[in-house]
């Protein structure tokens, strides 16, 4: 069925394929907090354990909302590993670092988003896609924020 909500299919699509790599980026960055969260140990463990709990709790509703907005678009969503992997600027952390290096590692994640929020905030700001724009500026302000609270705690 055909798509008419002001936006052309290809300014969809572009915007779409943004989206899909601030979806890979969201949620590689859920899985790097999620798997530190559980295997945090030190000194900070209570307030990281807690802190990273919350970072991927607000991840998880993130990428259901990126995901939802890619198929508003007309297009279908990635949702496999192998995918996210390909997609994402964001790479996978061998074994279990050491608490401060976590931070850091999160922290160089969610700068990461920033960037990669920057990229399609332009595409769907140039095709007129207030809806997609809205979704990634509340996003890039979440992540610069909490790269700040993570750059913030490494002081």
């Amino acid at each position: 069925m055909k798509i008419d909500i002001g936006i052309n299919e290809t300014d969809r699509n572009e915007i779409a394929d943004g989206l899909k790599k601030l979806l890979a980026d969201s949620y590689t960055l859920y899985l790097q907090t999620h798997n530190f969260h559980w295997n945090v140990t030190g000194i900070q463990f209570r307030e990281l354990h807690l802190m990273f709990e919350e970072h991927y709790t607000e991840l998880a509703v993130a990428v259901d909302d990126i995901a939802e907005r890619i198929r508003t678009l007309g297009v279908v969503a990635p949702g496999t590993y192998k995918e996210f992997v390909k997609l994402s600027a964001i790479k996978e952390v061998d074994g279990v670092p050491a608490s401060e290096e976590m931070v850091k590692i999160l922290m160089q994640g969610h700068e990461q988003v920033v960037k990669t929020c920057r990229v399609v905030l332009k595409v769907a700001q140039d095709a007129d896609d207030e809806s997609s724009a809205a979704l990634v500026s509340d996003r890039m302000r979440v992540h610069e924020k909490t790269a700040w609270m993570l750059r913030a705690t490494l002081k």
